[in-house]
């Protein structure tokens, strides 16, 4: 099976397709894909990771399809609905 394994900090982002067999775990996959040698802040243990945008409660027991796009999670530093209310509030 292809698979893409995704990462993206505010400077770089990285896309590694990478070739798995049946049955391998979206946690294996980022394992297997080395992205940790491109970004070492990443902790695939701790970090969330999702496919497509919909976010995986254990990524270390859902198994991949052919084709899905694993992406890396980064921690929000300030909650999406405080930023904007900030922005608002400087507006006004």
């Amino acid at each position: 099976m292809n698979v893409e394994v995704a990462y993206a900090r505010p400077d770089r982002q990285e896309i590694v397709r990478v070739e798995v067999p049946e049955g391998t775990t979206v946690l294996e996959a980022v394992e297997l894909s080395g992205i940790v040698a491109i970004f070492p802040e990443v902790d695939p243990q701790v970090t969330d990771m999702g496919i497509f945008g919909k976010v995986i409660k254990d990524p270390s027991s859902h198994q991949l399809r052919d084709g899905d796009r694993v992406e890396l999670y980064r921690p929000l530093i300030i909650d999406p609905k405080q930023a904007r209310l900030n922005r608002a509030k400087k507006k006004g």
